[in-house]
């Protein structure tokens, strides 16, 4: 029997993303986004999100199908996002999901987008290993997990306690006066600028944070200090160097991140790192965690930047993989849960 074809559908924040896979083989990864929307706001607005999903919908599948060379009628399974995410905009997805399932009388996947973010890295470096550790890192979280082959078994190791880094990078963009998102803006002005100029806080790198949290992540208090420091200098009648300023905050920031996944691989043995998520865009955080990884002999896995970001593409891959593996299809009533922990990888229960 071939691989199944997989339509993945992403709609968890601003971003419509469909997706159709055979297999671990990309056919299509169609994205409509809405950040020009929001930028006007200076972050996501839910209510534009949604309405933007509702228009994106139907034309974003229309382009993948077309993209993959497929019509609905060839799908064997939907994929779809039933959370963490904005309410109504997962709403848009899984009801578009359930309505193909129905109409095309096919399986549907109600899954969990972070996980999506790990499995996404098997279109591009092939199956999983048996176990990795997985750093997730996007607007609303950073996390370090053990995943591995059996997707459906997701052990979380340590998690953000406040700030998140993507939000922590939004939150600085603004102080810099750069567009929204602020991700790749600070990380397009860190290269024209000096990391070392200003040392900025790590966050929970203390020894006694260390022995307490040694997998939690807390930005606030980079955050903050970035402020101050900017605020300090304005009183101060300096000039501020916006380069430099990414630079040191996005170090400090990039620093922790990956100090802390190779703590995590080292304590559990573990010689396998995923890194996912928005923020796996970044180019210095991928630099460094190519460094450190390379001196602690261990095997680093990213997949490039396109597939970092909300996708329909890394929706497809897990569904694609739950099937192949056996798993149940998810039941029609299932819910859509904005705070879906990352530990529940798969939608079973009714809403």
């Amino acid at each position: 029997m071939s691989d199944p074809l997989i339509l993945g559908i992403e709609s968890s924040c601003d971003e419509t993303g469909v997706g159709i896979v055979r297999g671990t083989t990309l056919l299509a990864d169609a994205v409509a986004s809405s950040v020009d929307e929001h930028a006007r706001f200076g972050g996501v607005v839910p209510e534009v999100a949604s309405r933007a999903h509702v228009e994106a919908m139907v034309p974003t599948i229309k382009r993948a199908c077309a993209a993959a060379g497929v019509s609905l009628t060839d799908l064997d399974a939907i994929a779809v996002t039933a959370g963490p995410g904005l309410s109504g905009a997962l709403l848009i997805g899984t009801s578009t999901a359930k309505a193909l399932s129905t109409t095309l009388d096919i399986p549907v996947f109600a899954v969990n987008h972070l996980a999506g973010h790990v499995v996404v890295d098997e279109l591009e470096h092939g199956p999983l290993p048996a176990a990795a550790v997985g750093l997730l890192v996007s607007g609303g979280h950073s996390s370090l997990l053990m995943v591995g082959d059996d997707v459906q078994v997701v052990t979380s190791l340590g998690a953000t306690i406040d700030d998140a880094a993507g939000e922590a990078f939004d939150k600085i963009a603004r102080l810099l006066d750069l567009p929204f998102p602020g991700g790749p803006w600070i990380d397009r002005e860190a290269l024209q600028g000096d990391p070392k100029s200003i040392d900025f806080p790590r966050g929970l790198t203390a020894s006694r944070d260390l022995q307490e949290r040694p997998y939690d992540f807390s930005f606030s208090g980079v955050k903050t200090a970035v402020a101050r420091w900017i605020k300090q200098q304005q009183q101060l009648g300096n000039d501020i160097s916006v380069p430099d300023v990414a630079a040191s905050f996005q170090e400090a920031v990039v620093d922790v991140l990956t100090r802390k996944a190779i703590t995590a691989c080292k304590d559990t043995g573990i010689d396998h790192l995923v890194i996912g998520g928005g923020v796996a865009a970044n180019s210095r955080l991928r630099a460094l965690a190519a460094e450190r990884c390379a001196a602690a002999g261990i095997n680093l896995r990213i997949p490039r930047p396109q597939l970092c970001t909300d996708n329909g593409a890394m929706i497809a891959a897990l569904g694609s993989k739950l099937m192949r593996q056996g798993a149940q299809p998810s039941p029609l009533g299932f819910p859509t849960l904005s705070v879906l922990p990352v530990s529940t990888v798969l939608m079973h229960e009714q809403g």
